[in-house]
């Protein structure tokens, strides 16, 4: 199925292009996200209108993503206390929410999604590198450091 990408989407295109995607994909999370629409006549020359606006949009979002970026990097760490056993292993886990909610509260707005946890949950005390993706064109490393609960 061919679609017009609205939004640039990470391994599939930019603003305009004019991709062929499954159905199902399109269907189920391209178009009701708004991030494309069918290539009818009617929705060319809307686009064609709207491209403008569209492109200050999302040259709008790619600031504030560098921008967080800044606010990121401002953070040399982020400490994060969870109860763990005598040999630094945690009683369950530390995920993406947790440490997004923990982001957050130190000042910078950072959503769960947002972030990649190369290896899965943290599950032991320390420093761990955590990739953060604020936008297709934006990406960074963060450190987390997990201490035990006294």
């Amino acid at each position: 199925m061919d679609v017009i990408l609205q939004d640039e989407v990470r391994g599939l295109g930019r603003l305009g292009d004019q991709v062929t995607v499954k159905a199902g994909y399109a269907r189920n999370f391209l178009i009701p996200k708004g991030k494309a629409v069918i290539p009818t006549a009617e929705n060319i020359a809307r686009f064609k209108a709207s491209q403008a606006v569209l492109q200050q949009a999302a040259e709008t979002r790619l600031q504030q993503a560098k921008t967080r970026l800044e606010q990121l990097s401002a953070l040399t760490r982020v400490q994060i206390v969870a109860r763990a056993g005598a040999e630094g292993k945690l009683f369950g886990s530390v995920g993406a929410r947790e440490i997004a909610l923990a982001i957050t509260a130190a000042g910078v707005e950072l959503a769960k999604h947002e972030l990649s946890l190369p290896k899965g949950p943290l599950r032991q005390v320390g420093e761990h590198e955590i990739n953060c993706h604020l936008h297709s064109e934006v990406a960074g490393t963060l450190t987390v450091e997990v201490t035990a609960a006294v």
